[in-house]
């Protein structure tokens, strides 16, 4: 990390710079001039994503997913058993259903996640994928190759998601590897003692997974619009984990009534419906409509914001 008058910079991300516009077939002569210019070769999909997978970050966040299962499963072989008087607590209870087959495995990682882990990974990807590059003060030299602003964040955002998305895929599926060698491929067991065939019960997961995807777009918008409101990554992370939590308590409170329906959060769980003999649609179509209709206010703030402010850094 090199700083000249003030300003913090990164010469791995200014490298990066120079990388993406040796691969976008950005032809700069000797005298500087830029000829045979195309905005849409600016920042190519593929270029972004090689950019991003070198981080630490996510190297870091998509390593500690698929170490995640792992650490759940010691736990589990090193968690004591019950007493010899054979009362058994609730959350003993709950770990003897989460080791009943390699797919309650999953469904318990998943609800162990959902409503933090797996916030914070979205919040992370898209808080942190425009303010760090300002918090570098590179952002002036990615516009200054020059790549429209509008252009420019889409491809971060498309970026931001299929990362996301990797990751939200990637922790169900190590969970499942390893439910399936410790657990076997039995039946999928419900809290409620309903049970679905491995087939039927791995295709409920699938459309868990899809689900908590969607659910999560009004994080990832909320996360994108406070990068492009800051300087700080981390306080764009920060407030979208924040505004989860303040949402999740607010949810909490029985004295709101109806009122915790217009929460984002309020359907976080729907997906549990999925695990029953029968499902119930109602609650997961309200929980998309709500999460899809946050995430697009948020998107059109951040796009308003973005193509708008001043970049001086």
């Amino acid at each position: 990390m090199s700083e000249q008058h003030g300003v913090h910079t990164d010469p791995g991300a200014i490298a990066d710079l120079v990388d993406a516009a040796e691969q976008d077939h950005t032809v700069v002569g000797r005298d500087g001039a830029v000829s045979s210019y195309r905005a849409r070769r600016t920042l190519r999909l593929g270029v972004e994503l090689r950019r991003q997978l070198r981080r630490k970050r996510t190297q870091l966040t998509l390593g500690f997913l698929a170490v995640l299962p792992f650490l759940l499963l010691i736990a589990f072989k090193i968690a004591p058993t019950s007493g010899s008087t054979g009362q058994r607590t609730a959350s003993s209870a709950f770990v003897d259903l989460a080791t009943a087959s390699g797919l309650n495995f999953v469904v318990f990682a998943l609800f162990a996640s959902a409503s933090f882990l797996l916030v914070v990974v979205v919040a992370l990807f898209f808080g942190d994928t425009v303010a760090s590059e300002a918090s570098w003060s590179s952002l002036k030299y990615l516009l200054a190759m020059p790549v429209p602003r509008g252009r420019l964040l889409r491809q971060k955002a498309l970026v931001s998601g299929l990362l996301a998305l990797g990751g939200l895929v990637l922790l169900p599926a190590v969970a499942l590897v390893v439910g399936l060698v410790w657990y076997g491929s039995g039946e999928l067991v419900s809290t409620t003692g309903e049970a679905l065939p491995f087939g039927t019960g791995l295709g409920r997961v699938a459309l868990a997974v899809a689900y908590l995807a969607v659910s999560l777009v009004w994080v990832a918008g909320l996360a994108l619009l406070l990068s492009v409101s800051t300087d700080a990554p981390l306080g764009a992370v920060g407030g979208a984990v924040l505004v989860s939590i303040l949402s999740q308590i607010l949810d909490s409170i029985t004295a709101l009534g109806d009122l915790r329906e217009y929460l984002p959060t309020h359907y976080a769980f729907a997906w549990s419906d999925l695990l029953g003999s029968e499902v119930d649609w109602g609650d997961m179509t309200r929980g998309v409509f709500s999460s899809l209709a946050f995430g697009a206010v948020f998107l059109a703030l951040a796009v308003r914001r973005f193509t708008t402010k001043d970049i001086t850094s």
